[in-house]
């Protein structure tokens, strides 16, 4: 099987049986991802880098690294500390998995705006401005609360950066005030989209469209963000691992 990020800079081929999927959400995963991440794993020995060119790492704690392209921004990959095996991101693979999600971890981190299984929980409480940051904080900026609810997004872009699938609020982006961005990027899609991203740490942050909406990762908000899940666009193309059980309109594409 082979996998990618989505300018293509990182290639990777690993050779079945996988592991089931575990979704993590922790803190780290959904600072890097915007959302919450999903990994699947294999043996080293069944595990080859094709192409490296853009491949980045961040030792996000003593016992792991992350590694994402700097192209492009994509979460890739975890590789825990002196085991010889490594964690991928399902998404990146170009054919089906057949997979399933097997495991929630970490769950009392989920974000307040979605259940980790089941319905979004009520709103939260939030100030009216919040700060949100990536992972090794080089970006940090503050924004409004949002005004409406919080989308998620399958479409095949979205997974592909995300290793899962994406989740993120509209903002006027002139009510972004930045207090740093010393290691910020952007990548063009296709689409004429620019995707910012922490080129340190390969944190997702923000999504410009091409005409010029903006809306920002939910996971990116340091603390709650006063909103709540409220559809899911591009059904789609959603992975084969997981399904969507939380009852909120899905549309197959734009909604």
């Amino acid at each position: 099987m082979r996998g990618n990020c989505l300018c293509g800079g990182v290639e990777f081929e690993v050779d079945p049986p996988l592991r089931d999927v575990i979704a993590c959400h922790c803190s780290q995963c959904r600072k890097t991802s915007g959302q919450y991440w999903a990994a699947t794993s294999v043996a080293h020995d069944r595990f080859r880098l094709i192409s490296d060119a853009t491949l980045a790492w961040f030792e996000s704690s003593p016992s792991a690294r992350r590694g994402f392209c700097r192209c492009c921004g994509a979460s890739l990959f975890w590789q825990p500390v002196g085991e010889a095996r490594i964690s991928f991101a399902p998404g990146a693979l170009e054919e089906p998995t057949g997979l399933t999600v097997a495991e929630h971890i970490f769950t009392e981190d989920a974000g307040d705006y979605y259940a980790p299984e089941g319905p979004p929980l009520p709103k939260t409480e939030a100030p009216d401005r919040l700060t949100a940051s990536c992972l090794c904080g080089s970006c940090a900026f503050t924004l409004p609360r949002p005004a409406g609810g919080v989308g998620a997004c399958h479409c095949g872009q979205c997974r592909k950066l995300s290793g899962h699938y994406s989740a993120s609020f509209d903002v006027p982006e002139a009510l972004v005030e930045w207090q740093s961005r010393s290691s910020l990027a952007e990548f063009v899609t296709p689409g004429g989209g620019q995707r910012g991203f922490c080129t340190s740490c390969g944190s997702s942050l923000y999504f410009r469209d091409a005409e010029g909406g903006f809306s920002v990762e939910a996971g990116a908000v340091d603390g709650p963000t006063g909103a709540s899940l409220d559809s899911h666009i591009f059904v789609a193309d959603k992975g084969d691992y997981y399904r969507i059980t939380d009852g909120l309109p899905q549309f197959q594409g734009w909604d």
